[in-house]
């Protein structure tokens, strides 16, 4: 595919895989993404994971025509992105492989070379003149590795993203981008918030008509849309005003009275409300379901005295990804001793700038008038704030 003059898509897509980096659930597969630029000189950016890499080097053969690649640009040292560099640099022994010094010292840890001699290490602002083209290297460190970097073509006005801006699903499956996209940045770039505001603004000053990620499909309209959810996500900012009731439940008792909070949620006019069970439900879809409204309710059964282990790993998923500037709610179940707040709470004071609701709910057992009354209770709290 050609995405402009002389710029190609040479990338793969994988519906072999169950778990993206061993954990993230991908039924619509993942793609690989790779490209390459044609001018008097030729640079090919970034190869693919290993299992792919005969179907890549193809690729990249068919554009190449007969050419010879002057140039590998590697922006992101990640397996699924650089398993194939001694492939490259074998099969073209002529070739010069660019990258930051960071992603030389784990070419060093992952092959056992830096290339000597047939390499070129860039830093923020550098450019390589392909020819008519000119590439300039934006340096992106922790986006989400320590050694990232974007690349711009000023000529065709493509900023080439490396992992940001990428998504889950292989590019021969139709889906929504803000979902998958939403659930790979709060899973895989959402703790580095920060330094993706660092990127944005250096992005911000680039004139960028395309943007081409390392993963998911290629950007060319609407790019303010994808702009501002990037600003929105790495400020932590509330996409969708709303609450997320993420519960576990061992008998039922603690699911009712979850029903009965989000029944009273919608009846006192909550502009939405989002449930999930976190012993059934995909972790990784509740962590960007809690990311994207501004209230949580977390509502669990007392388990060994503290946190039932679904809620504990929800919590520790939420704390490992930053998650910040929330307000927070509990509902406790316990049939004789109830002490799931106090874990939670305990857990939840480590996320920066939590707001926690007045109103605690605490069951013995099941729902009785009293209980109900304090699920009532915080359900006009929430409710006055949207």
């Amino acid at each position: 595919m050609e995405i402009a003059n002389g710029v190609f898509y040479v990338g793969v897509n994988d519906h072999d895989i169950d778990l993206f980096e061993g954990q993230y659930i991908v039924p619509n597969g993942m793609a690989y993404n790779s490209y390459v630029i044609m001018d008097e000189k030729i640079a090919v950016m970034d190869s693919v994971d290993a299992n792919f890499g005969d179907e890549w080097i193809s690729n990249v053969e068919k554009v190449l025509g007969g050419r010879t690649p002057d140039y590998l640009i590697v922006q992101h040292m990640e397996p699924d992105h650089s398993a194939n560099i001694t492939t490259f640099m074998d099969k073209y022994p002529e070739a010069v492989v660019v990258g930051s010094m960071g992603a030389f010292n784990m070419m060093q840890n992952y092959f056992g070379t830096k290339f000597e001699g047939r390499n070129m290490v860039v830093k923020e602002g550098h450019t390589l003149s392909l020819g008519a083209k000119e590439l300039t290297f934006v340096m992106a460190p922790n986006v989400h590795w320590p050694e990232v970097m974007f690349t711009y073509d000023a000529a065709d006005k493509i900023l080439f993203s490396a992992d940001a801006f990428g998504k889950f699903g292989a590019l021969d499956v139709e889906e929504d981008w803000d979902c998958e996209a939403r659930r790979y940045y709060f899973g895989i770039v959402g703790k580095f918030g920060k330094n993706v505001q660092a990127v944005l603004k250096k992005a911000a000053k680039l004139d960028i008509q395309v943007i081409c990620p390392l993963h998911g499909p290629i950007l060319s309209e609407n790019l303010d849309h994808y702009l501002d959810l990037y600003q929105t996500w790495s400020a932590y900012e509330v996409e969708t005003p709303g609450v997320v009731i993420a519960y576990t439940s061992v008998y039922g008792h603690t699911k009712t009275a979850v029903q009965y909070l989000e029944q009273q949620l919608k009846d006192k006019g909550c502009p939405r409300v989002v449930v999930t069970d976190l012993a059934r439900d995909d972790q990784a879809e509740a962590v960007e379901d809690a990311f994207r409204h501004g209230h949580l309710v977390l509502a669990t059964t007392t388990y060994c005295g503290g946190v039932f282990p679904a809620m504990h790993d929800f919590i520790h998923h939420l704390l490992d990804h930053a998650y910040q500037k929330r307000t927070v709610a509990f509902v406790e179940n316990g049939s004789w001793m109830p002490g799931a707040t106090k874990g939670m709470r305990a857990l939840m004071e480590k996320c920066a700038d939590i707001t926690f609701a007045e109103n605690t709910v605490t069951i013995k057992g099941s729902l009785n008038d009293a209980s109900r009354a304090q699920l009532d209770a915080l359900a006009e709290e929430f409710a006055a704030q949207f």
